[in-house]
C-alpha cells in the first residue's frame, strides 16, 4: 500500500441542479486525457458513497500531492448563481464524517485539508476542511 500523508477534500463545483456520480466524474477525466476517475471517493447529496480510483492507485485530484494522499470529492460546491458555496447536505456531512473517521484508523497520521490549503488559488471544497474535521 501507499504512504498516505494526506486526506484531501474536493468538491465537484455543480450547481445544485447538476449532478456529479463517479460514473459521470470518470467521463469528465476521461476526456481530459486521464486513465479514469482522478478521485477514490464520491460522496453524493443524499449522502451515497461511490468508489472512485482504488486506493492503491495514485490519484489524480491535486497536482504535487497525488503520489501520497488519497482524494474524496462530494456533489455540489456551486450555489444557483454557479459561485463557490459549502453545499454539503446533512447526508453528505454524516457520510464523511463516517468516511474520514474509516480512513483515519487505516492511516492515523495522515492530515485532513481541503484543497483549497494546498492551492490557494482554489475555492475548492468551499469550507474549512481542516477546521471542520480536526477533531477526527
Amino acid at each position: 500500500m501507499r504512504t498516505i500523508t494526506l486526506i484531501i477534500i474536493h468538491c465537484s463545483a455543480v450547481r445544485p441542479t447538476q449532478t456529479s456520480s463517479a460514473a459521470e466524474i470518470d467521463r469528465w477525466h476521461k476526456t481530459r486525457g486521464w486513465r479514469c476517475i482522478g478521485y477514490h471517493f464520491v460522496v453524493r447529496r443524499d449522502g451515497e458513497l461511490e468508489l472512485g480510483r482504488a486506493l492503491h492507485l495514485v490519484g489524480a485530484h491535486a497536482k504535487g500531492h497525488n503520489l501520497h494522499s488519497i482524494g474524496i470529492c462530494y456533489e455540489g460546491g456551486l450555489d444557483m448563481e454557479g459561485r463557490p458555496c459549502d453545499t454539503r447536505t446533512a447526508a453528505q456531512r454524516y457520510t464523511l464524517l463516517c468516511l474520514l473517521r474509516s480512513l483515519r484508523i487505516r492511516f492515523p497520521t495522515a492530515a485532513i485539508v481541503g484543497h483549497n490549503t494546498l492551492d490557494p488559488s482554489k475555492a475548492c471544497p468551499c469550507f474549512d476542511a481542516a477546521k471542520a474535521y480536526s477533531s477526527i
